[in-house]
């Protein structure tokens, strides 16, 4: 499995190898090791999620309180999508850089989003499955979310396509208004999790 740290650190593409044969194919999306060795501890896993989207979908962005924040390892089973990291730690010398990954079931990559970093996508095809390993399980008093239309973000949301939205995500303030309404993460509580979590 290869490992590449994205343009917002402590975030990871990995694209393991597959193997097809006239059955079909077999991959491994979470490989516990190759993890390990690229973030420097290994995922616990206390909840999985999946959801179904039709096309033109934008779920997110999202992001938990830290401590103890919620990371997420991420991977497209069915369809196809583009996935966003947004750093939104206040306090980190790339505050405000995102990066984004194509996920598909062709090539089978996932995406590791650290606690305290922004996570969003958006479907590129009707019925795109995702699928989400989570460090932590769901607490509704401590997630939030961004608008992911933020135009100081300007994210590049498949501009082809008409986009979907929740109200919640509708209505979320922009980057700027969570920052100073003091919703996003400090950089310095991330970094002593991320810590915490290489010691043990």
């Amino acid at each position: 499995m290869q490992a590449r740290e994205l343009r917002v650190p402590d975030a990871f593409e990995f694209t393991p190898r597959s193997f097809p044969d006239s059955r079909g194919v077999f991959v491994s999306p979470f490989q516990g090791e190759a993890f390990t060795k690229a973030v420097g501890n290994p995922l616990t896993v206390a909840q999985t999620n999946h959801s179904r989207s039709r096309k033109g979908s934008i779920r997110g962005l999202h992001f938990a309180d830290v401590p103890p924040g919620q990371a997420k390892y991420v991977y497209c089973p069915q369809g196809a999508l583009l996935d966003y990291v947004v750093d939104i730690r206040v306090g980190s010398p790339t505050f405000g850089a995102w990066d984004v990954v194509r996920l598909d079931p062709v090539d089978f990559r996932a995406v590791y989003v650290p606690e305290g970093v922004g996570h969003g996508f958006v479907a590129l095809e009707e019925d795109t499955v995702i699928s989400y390993l989570c460090s932590t399980g769901y607490n509704p008093s401590a997630e939030h979310g961004i608008n992911p239309l933020d135009p100081d973000l300007a994210l590049p949301w498949a501009p082809e396509l008409e986009p979907l939205m929740s109200d919640k995500d509708t209505s979320a303030p922009t980057l700027a208004e969570a920052a100073a309404a003091g919703l996003l993460p400090l950089y310095s509580d991330c970094v002593a999790r991320y810590e915490k979590l290489r010691a043990n």
